[in-house]
């Protein structure tokens, strides 16, 4: 080996070792400044309303303050986009997403891929949906429902919190599995949707618990179904999709954390400690059973695969024709 390539390698071996010192130094200060909680949803629905709770815990645990910011749009696709390319990969950006962040890459046109630009921190729970009315509408079940479609006695649209959001797909996919036609139509995010949906101007929504419960309890909108695969204490009187006819029709949106792939793992481990140790507490274990929240894989590892598994389950529905990319 020649001097040059001695000292060649010298200095490869001593500038990776100075990389890793800096990293571990840069892991045992962080957090080194409040961290930020990107939620890509519009303000006073499910993910903000649970985001603030466990962003209040979190701080607890990490010793930071944990500020949530909202970037909605595009069916949360800005908020993610905006993790995933814009904020500095230093552990303290990451973003509390959604369902739609595996349904996008089947059925929308990203600037970014969430399975390789982002990298999963944490699963929290996925939650059940009910499929409302107004109260003054006719229709008090799902069968009645269906037949008037069906017999063209009205012609049915139901609203969404946008493209490719919970909101909307489990119309989509009520669409395929009843066969009738309804006209999709999104708002920016479900509380813009109950005042059409209470006055008639649209026919159906279906909503995640966490901002529906509410609704449905204050009586001026009527629970038809829940997706769960039973009926919810909360609402025992609301039967299930399958009880009325749809067999395995079952849907839940689920919450969980990511942060731009190039994080060190260092802070990436801090960052998901802190959320664990955040789901453990009261406020958020009552806040979820709240909403009769299911749990999700919650370390990171585990959570990754099952977003992954989840991100192919929504791809074989688009190959089979279920559900539509977006032109």
């Amino acid at each position: 080996m020649t001097r040059s390539c001695r000292a060649n390698r010298l200095f490869i071996i001593f500038f990776s070792l100075i990389t890793v010192f800096c990293n571990l130094a840069s892991a045992a200060n962080f957090p080194t400044r409040p961290l930020v909680m990107i939620i890509p949803y519009a303000a006073g629905g499910s993910a903000d309303v649970l985001g603030r709770v466990i962003a209040d815990e979190m701080g607890k645990v990490i010793g930071q303050t944990v500020l949530p910011e909202l970037k909605p749009g595009a069916g949360g696709n800005i908020g993610a986009e905006y993790v995933a390319k814009l904020a500095k990969p230093d552990g303290h950006t990451f973003l509390f997403a959604s369902v739609s962040l595996s349904t996008s890459p089947s059925l929308a046109k990203l600037n970014f891929d969430p399975t390789k630009d982002l990298k999963a921190v944490a699963g929290v729970a996925s939650i059940p949906s009910l499929m409302l009315v107004s109260n003054d509408s006719p229709f008090k079940n799902l069968a009645e429902f269906v037949s008037a479609v069906k017999a063209n006695r009205i012609q049915a649209s139901f609203g969404s919190s946008g493209n490719n959001t919970g909101s909307h797909l489990v119309g989509e996919l009520f669409k395929s599995a009843s066969g009738i036609e309804m006209t999709h139509i999104p708002y920016k995010g479900s509380g813009a949707v109950y005042p059409d949906l209470i006055a008639g101007r649209i026919t159906v929504l279906t909503d995640v618990m966490g901002s529906s419960l509410p609704q449905a309890k204050g009586g001026m909108v009527r629970a038809l179904a829940i997706t769960s695969s039973k009926r919810s204490k909360l609402l025992p009187n609301v039967p299930t999709f399958a009880e009325q006819g749809y067999p395995g029709f079952e849907f839940g949106t689920w919450f969980g954390f990511f942060a731009p792939a190039a994080v060190p793992d260092e802070a990436l481990k801090i960052v998901e400690n802190a959320i664990l140790q955040a789901l453990k507490s009261d406020a958020v274990k009552d806040r979820l059973d709240a909403v009769a929240a299911t749990p999700l894989p919650g370390p990171g590892s585990e959570f990754e695969k099952w977003y992954l598994t989840d991100v192919q389950r929504w791809a074989k529905l688009v190959r089979e024709g279920r559900l539509q990319k977006a032109d």
